[in-house]
This record gives C-alpha cells, structure tokens and sequence, in this order.
C-alpha cells in the first residue's frame, strides 16, 4: 500500500516538518536542526493537516507532557491529523484524558508487567532464534519481510492469543491504520475505515468466544475482566484495538529494522557491539532514541498559555516531535545524530514519549529487540545492507517498507 505523495500546489514552508517526502527522502534532520536553533516552539500557518505549533527540543516537550490536564489528548486527536467533523470517533486509551486514561491503561498494564516478560522470555527467544535460523546467508533478501514484520506480528498474535494462521492480517491492518497520510484522500479514507471494521468484526468474535470463559493472560481477556473496558461500546473496542496493534506492531518492527541499518552505517560501533555482548541493552535504548519509530505526537491547550516565550491559544495544536528532541544536542551532545551503542545516556531518549501517556510496552519493545541481537550475536550473525532503504513516507510512523540485506559471519 502507497502513502500518499503530497501536492504541492503552494510554496512550500521550510519549517513544516509534517511533510510526508522528507521522511520518504530521510531529509528532515536539516529542518529539524534549524527549528531547534532557530525557533524549539514555532507556529506553522498552514500545512496539509491545518495549523499547528512544532515542538522541536526536549525540554518543552517534557514539559507539554507533565501537564496533561493543560494540553489534553482528547480534545483533537493525538497525532498531527485532526478530527474530521463526520469522522468515525473510535476513542482509544492513548487519546483519553484523566480518569478516563488512568483507568484502561490500568487494565492492560498486566501484560507487560516485569514479571510478564520473564514469563514471554523463552518463547521469544524460541521465536527470534527460529526465524533467523531460516534466513539465506550470503544471499539477499528483505530484512523487513523476512524478519522485522515476522517477529513482531508472531508477538502481536500471542499478545492477542490470535489465531496463528490468520496473524498476517494484523500486519496488513496495523499498516492502514497507522498511516495518517490517508486522511488526505476521501476514497483512501473510506477504504481505511472499511479495513477498521473488517478488524473489528473479526476481535469481536474473538470477545465473544472468550467471554464468560476463565481469565486468560491475553489482552483481549484482560479487557473483558476489567470493571474499565468490558462493557466498552464498539467503537471504543475497535479504537483501543488499533492502539495496541499500531502500537505492538509499527514501532518494534521499524526499531528491528533500523537497528542493522544503523550497525551497517555506523560500522566501529558495529565493532564495538560485536566484540562485547554486554553493551547489547545499551544499545537496544540507543536504536530506539536513534530510530524514533513514532515521530510525533500531538495535544490540543484546553487554555491560553506560554510555552518557551510564545503565546499558546486554547484550541491549538501542539506537536510533540519525539524524532527531533532524540537529536537535541543539548542533551544528548554534538554527535546526536550517530548510533552510538555505548552512548551514556542513551535511555533519556523520548521515543516512548513522557508521563501518564508514556508507551505501556515499552518493556516488551525493549525485551525483543535486545534478544534479537542477542540470538544474532550467538549466530556471529553480521547484517550488511544492499542497497537503498524504501522508507514510509509519513510524518507518524518513521520506518521502513523494505531493506534489502545480505547476512555474513564475523
């Protein structure tokens, strides 16, 4: 499925980093880089998605994030694209203000608690070692297809206790559901919103086969035995489905696949992880403030305010980019831009975002990506890129469609 190239029909504004090429071309760390010298906090007039302020360092964004109850989730959506007048609402968690929020993210928080990734450890070990094991050497091949998409739709299945046959789906909804891009086009729009209530005819079987059975550690089960989610309307189980699918599948599977993009591009550091396995979960932190899977999320000020010396009105959209502040060299020093697997303060990083909204599988995430460079360190498993990435073009999900590779032994 093609993301939608943009129309340029005006000039276009150096400063609106919400444009889709310059994640498609991997340009935008130069406007990035002028917006966090020049203006962190900058208003943005007109741009596909409307008006908006970009947030471009990581102090204000910390600081739009502590105050949930001034720059709400709900009030707008929670990314750049707004809410269509005669848009479907499907609320979901993460677009949920106080107490709504606290109380669903208490329901499926269980699933990714410390104990819950002890107990997910061997079968994702089992899982991870048994893809790689089935990958050509020497040969070329799709690391995104191969293996990124693989193991995270496998997680996904498990998570949901989805029917093992059928778990390409979750790949291909997570895929329509996640591009913001569609909200540009009407016919896309609807073939989207066509595919959110294929997903959802098909969990809602799944409810109801579980419903009124024995708790089960799955995430559908949890919902249906919490006092916060099980007598949710449709479209809010629809809503919080394509939260935790979006969420379970885009991010991990783009940090997998970024991860032996940056080792293939930063090759000393590929030196340094390859001759001592214990900087493998530093390095893990680093890929996930390198990559940034999610490049923004939004709020909307419930009242005039003040952020960094410019005016905030009630009603404006804050633009939260997490991609941009993970580069900030204020915090993390003149060589942000390089993957650096020893790098000291590599979990500073704000690609999980901050505060009450903060990802809730930030440790599953973590986990697998660390046991996958642990099964390739076993392996002595070296990942050399063939040629160029083709890379989302999207200003939401910051990943890759393909990444031709070939595997060597070192």
């Amino acid at each position: 499925m093609a993301t939608l190239a943009r129309e340029v029909t005006q000039p276009v504004d150096p400063f609106d980093v919400s444009r889709p090429d310059i994640y498609r071309d991997d340009t935008w760390h130069e406007p990035f880089r002028r917006l966090r010298a020049e203006a962190p906090v900058h208003k943005v007039a007109d741009s596909d998605f409307g008006p908006y302020w970009s947030v471009s360092t990581y102090k204000p964004i910390v600081e739009v994030e502590s105050l949930p109850d001034l720059y709400s989730s709900e009030a707008n959506g929670f990314t750049i694209s707004p809410i269509a007048s005669d848009e479907v609402r499907m609320p979901m968690f993460i677009g949920r203000d106080r107490p709504i929020h606290t109380a669903q993210r208490r329901t499926v928080a269980p699933a990714f608690t410390p104990s819950e990734m002890v107990r997910l450890t061997k079968n994702i070990r089992d899982r991870s070692a048994e893809v790689l094991d089935t990958l050509p050497w020497n040969t070329g091949f799709d690391w995104v297809e191969r293996v990124s998409i693989e193991l995270t739709t496998q997680m996904l299945a498990i998570l949901f206790d989805f029917p093992w046959e059928d778990r390409a789906k979750l790949t291909m909804w997570s895929d329509w559901m996640g591009d913001i891009e569609l909200a540009k086009s009407e016919e896309l729009r609807q073939q989207r919103l066509e595919k959110i209530y294929e997903c959802g005819a098909y969990f809602q079987k799944l409810w109801a086969a579980k419903a009124g059975a024995a708790p089960t550690p799955d995430l559908i089960s949890m919902m249906i035995h919490s006092d916060a989610m099980s007598h949710m309307e449709p479209n809010e189980f629809m809503g919080n489905l394509i939260l935790l699918i979006v969420g379970g599948n885009d991010t991990t599977r783009n940090t997998m696949s970024g991860l032996v993009y940056a080792l293939d591009q930063f090759p000393a550091e590929r030196a340094k992880l390859e001759a001592d396995s214990a900087l493998i979960p530093n390095a893990v932190s680093e890929i996930i403030r390198w990559q940034t899977p999610l490049a923004h999320m939004a709020r909307t000020a419930q009242q005039d305010t003040e952020l960094m010396g410019q005016q905030i009105a009630a009603g404006d959209k804050v633009v939260m980019w997490y991609i941009s502040a993970n580069r900030d060299e204020s915090v993390f020093g003149p060589n942000a831009d390089d993957y650096q697997v020893d790098r000291p303060n590599a979990r500073r990083h704000l690609a999980f975002g901050h505060g009450i909204h903060r990802c809730v599988g930030a440790r599953l995430a973590e986990l697998q990506v660390a046991i996958l460079l642990e099964e390739m360190a076993k392996r002595r498993m070296r990942v050399n890129v063939t040629g160029a990435p083709d890379r989302v073009a999207a200003c939401f999900v910051h990943g890759y469609r393909h990444l031709p590779v070939e595997i060597s032994r070192y």
